[in-house]
């Protein structure tokens, strides 16, 4: 097997939709954007985000979207406002969308430790 070579991508998140920057971020991650693109390789690239606290959303997503956690227990079920997550970390927005974007594969984790926010 031959050495990847990771570059470094410097993305820029003012004015810019969660989606459409996650979307981006998500194919740099997994190396689509490379012609010897393989599915079972983790091929992808080192993503550097900044701005993060001036991210665009459109709608009423602040308001309305919830994030779920099930402890699997009974009445485990937990819920969080994305207002009330982005207000205490905004780079968690981002990564949470990042992350619904990978496959879910082992390789999943690896792509996501080469996500830099800050």
């Amino acid at each position: 097997m031959k050495n990847i070579e990771r570059k470094l991508h410097q993305l820029d998140a003012t004015d810019q939709t969660v989606g459409r920057l996650a979307t981006k971020i998500a194919n740099l991650l997994h190396g689509k954007n490379k012609p010897e693109y393989q599915a079972h390789i983790d091929m992808g690239d080192i993503v550097e985000v900044k701005n993060i606290s001036k991210l665009k959303f459109t709608g009423k997503k602040l308001d309305q979207k919830e994030y779920h956690h099930f402890s699997g227990y009974i009445g485990g079920l937990k819920s969080k406002k994305m207002s009330t997550v982005y207000a205490l970390n905004p780079g968690e927005v981002l990564q949470r969308a990042v992350k619904e974007m990978l496959p879910p594969t082992k390789l999943r984790v690896n792509m996501l430790k080469r996500l830099i926010i800050k």
